[in-house]
């Protein structure tokens, strides 16, 4: 096929498909009927020769061509839109855009106190939300814009995201500064398979390779709460004596206020990377890499990478 062979229009309305999965939905952001988005995507069944989308009950998913030519064409329209849009300019200190940050509540706790103070001076107009990135489909998200940027151990991204890292972290082990072990400046593997434990499990962050590096070099834990993430975690340990496996920096976030301690993890567990992401079709955006840049000079140790490329 040649690409005088077809109109470019139609890759338009393929690439807002792949995002919205619904007629209706891309007919409003294009500004179009709905006939005339299905009359679009007619033509190009008979292009391609495939259905491209099929209707189902979470909205037209497409087929695996559809899968197929989704990056690339991706990839082209962001080059275009980047293109046609080079004069385009963000000013922090006048723009009134909304941003929407995907992260975990450690993320909240960590990252929101000084993004927010930094908002108060470089950009007062801006504002930001946050959203689970566990709760949603986090890369078509991100494809769609609306997610701009997503933040933490992320290890599902891939395809089509871009990715910065911020810094490495340990973990340690946090608990009350009234507990036994707070008297000790070093806490030993016995200490730590004798004492009480609160279990963390937040699914689809990637903390659970904490779990199994301790379950891979056979060390009993004695568990005696589970729950699903960390932000309840300074109230349980300040009143309880339980102890818990936490990374370094959410342990200096909320050690003082919660009257607790943290000491160097008696296991060697894996360093973990905290990143920043987005996706491709936004790398160029002005508003964009004003904020991921701003991040990285708040938040970074210093050894991140300029940036890497999608990974496929």
């Amino acid at each position: 096929m040649q690409l005088r062979d077809l109109d470019l229009n139609l890759l338009l309305v393929f690439d807002r498909m792949l995002a919205e999965k619904r007629v209706s939905a891309v007919a409003e952001s294009l500004g179009l009927s709905q006939p005339a988005i299905s009359n679009a995507l007619g033509r190009l069944r008979r292009t391609f020769g495939d259905e491209l989308f099929l209707r189902t009950t979470r909205g037209m998913e497409p087929t695996p061509f559809a899968q197929q030519l989704a990056e690339p064409v991706a990839y082209a329209m962001a080059a275009l839109h980047g293109a046609v849009n080079q004069q385009a300019v963000f000013d922090a200190a006048t723009s009134t855009r909304s941003f929407t940050l995907a992260m975990t509540d450690i993320g909240e706790i960590y990252f929101a106190p000084l993004l927010m103070e930094k908002l108060a001076r470089l950009a007062p107009g801006v504002t930001i939300s946050t959203v689970r990135n566990t709760a949603l489909d986090l890369r078509d998200a991100m494809e769609a814009g609306s997610v701009d940027l997503a933040m933490g151990l992320l290890p599902q991204l891939k395809a089509g995201i871009f990715q910065r890292r911020l810094f490495m972290q340990r973990y340690v082990c946090l608990f009350g500064a009234q507990h036994p072990l707070a008297a000790k400046q070093r806490m030993s593997l016995k200490d730590f398979q004798a004492a009480d434990h609160l279990l963390v499990k937040a699914a689809g962050t990637g903390h659970g390779q904490a779990d199994e590096a301790m379950a891979a070099q056979n060390v009993v834990r004695r568990v005696r709460l589970t729950v699903p993430h960390f932000v309840a975690i300074g109230h349980i340990l300040r009143s309880t004596p339980m102890i818990a496996t936490v990374p370094e920096r959410l342990a200096q976030s909320i050690a003082e206020p919660f009257g607790l301690v943290w000491r160097t993890h008696p296991v060697p567990l894996p360093k973990i990377a905290i990143n920043s992401f987005w996706h491709a079709r936004f790398h160029r955006d002005p508003g964009n890499q004003w904020l991921r840049q701003m991040l990285f000079d708040s938040f970074s140790d210093g050894g991140g990478a300029a940036g890497s490329a999608p990974r496929d």
